[in-house]
């Protein structure tokens, strides 16, 4: 048995309006024992920077105490974080990277 449509319902198309996902910056922290070289290496292997930009994050770092690696999604940026700090830990330095929404 057919079902006959109504032509009185008319079923309405929601635009639903989707924002972009929340962005993350990904900060490296400074500290008092990882080498400078060592975090221009971590800018360089992590976040694609070449030696110039990566030695001017390391030095913002160095100078006001955090520098912003990068901008990415969540889950990105998480990753990001994970692999910097386990990185930092098998070459045996307290190099800290953290996440804080953008």
């Amino acid at each position: 048995m057919a079902t006959k449509h109504d032509p009185s319902t008319v079923a309405e198309r929601q635009e639903s309006k989707l924002k972009p996902p929340p962005m993350y910056q990904v900060m490296i922290l400074n500290d008092d024992y990882t080498p400078m070289e060592f975090v221009v290496s971590v800018l360089q292997r992590f976040f694609g920077m070449g030696r110039e930009k990566a030695t001017q994050v390391m030095l913002k770092v160095h100078r006001e105490g955090r520098g912003v690696c990068g901008v990415y999604p969540r889950d990105v940026a998480a990753t990001k974080v994970e692999l910097v700090c386990s990185y930092s830990r098998q070459h045996q330095h307290p190099l800290q990277c953290v996440m804080e929404e953008a």
